[in-house]
C-alpha cells in the first residue's frame, strides 16, 4: 500500500476517484451541446428538445455527484492536495455544465438559431470550446497518478503539457469568439433586436465554457506548484 492510499484509509477514501466521475459527467453533458446545435441550426427541433433533455438529465446526475462528494470530502490535514483546492476545482467543474445546461435551456426555450453564415462559425467554435473539456478532463484523470507519484516525476511533466495544451485550446476559442461575435456584427441590423441580444448571450456562455476548462487547468498547475 502506497502512503497515500494508507493516509486515505485512516482519514476515508480517496476523493479522486468521485472527482474524476464528476468530471465524466460534466464532460459528457457539455459534449451533447454538439448535436444539440446541429440539431437546432437545422431545424429539427423535436431532436433538439429530446438532446436538450438529457443535457438538463445529466446536469442534475453531475449535481448530484457534486454534493455527495462535497459532503464526503476528508477534512483531515494530511491530505495530498488540500481541501480548498479540491472544492474550487469540483466548482470550475460544475460550471462546465451548468453553463451547457443554461446555453440548451435558452435555446430550446425560445426555439433561437443562428443565421447561416454565422451559425456555421458558431458550431466550431463550440467544437472548440468541447474540445477545451475534453482536455480538462483528461488531466483530471492523471490526478489518481499524480497521488500514487506524490506529484513528483514524469507525472507532473505529463500533466503539465496537458494543461499548456489546454491553455493553447482556450486561447483559440477566444479568437474563434471574436470571429464568431464579428460575423453577427456584420448582420446584426437584418435581424429582430431581441433575437442579437440573446444571440450574443449564447455566443458569450459558450465562450465560458472555455474559459471554465482552461480555470480547472490552472488549479491545477496551483496545486503541483504546491
Amino acid at each position: 500500500m502506497s502512503p497515500q492510499s494508507y493516509i486515505f484509509s485512516m482519514f476515508g477514501k480517496s476523493p479522486i476517484r468521485p472527482m474524476q466521475q464528476h468530471m465524466g459527467k460534466v464532460q459528457a453533458c457539455a459534449a451533447q451541446l454538439i448535436p444539440f446545435m446541429e440539431a437546432v441550426q437545422a431545424g429539427k427541433w423535436e431532436e433538439a428538445q429530446r438532446i436538450q433533455r438529457h443535457i438538463a438529465e445529466m446536469e442534475e446526475v453531475a449535481d448530484q455527484l457534486k454534493r455527495k462528494l462535497r459532503l464526503s470530502l476528508p477534512t483531515g490535514l494530511m491530505m495530498a492536495m488540500s481541501r480548498r483546492d479540491l472544492l474550487q476545482v469540483l466548482t470550475m467543474q460544475d460550471r462546465i455544465a451548468n453553463k451547457a445546461k443554461d446555453i440548451a435551456g435558452l435555446m430550446m426555450g425560445r426555439q433561437m438559431h443562428f443565421p447561416k453564415p454565422v451559425g456555421k462559425l458558431m458550431l466550431e467554435f463550440l467544437r472548440r470550446c468541447v474540445d477545451a473539456i475534453n482536455q480538462a478532463e483528461k488531466a483530471i484523470n492523471e490526478l489518481d497518478e499524480l497521488l500514487e507519484t506524490g506529484f513528483r516525476g514524469r507525472e507532473v511533466e505529463l500533466v503539465e503539457s496537458m494543461v499548456s495544451k489546454l491553455d493553447e485550446i482556450e486561447s483559440d476559442t477566444d479568437q474563434m469568439q471574436v470571429g464568431v461575435r464579428t460575423a453577427l456584427f456584420a448582420i446584426e441590423k437584418d435581424l429582430p433586436p431581441v433575437d442579437v441580444m440573446f444571440m450574443y448571450q449564447v455566443i458569450d456562455w459558450t465562450g465560458d465554457l472555455g474559459n471554465l476548462a482552461q480555470r480547472v487547468g490552472s488549479r491545477l498547475e496551483i496545486m503541483l506548484a504546491r
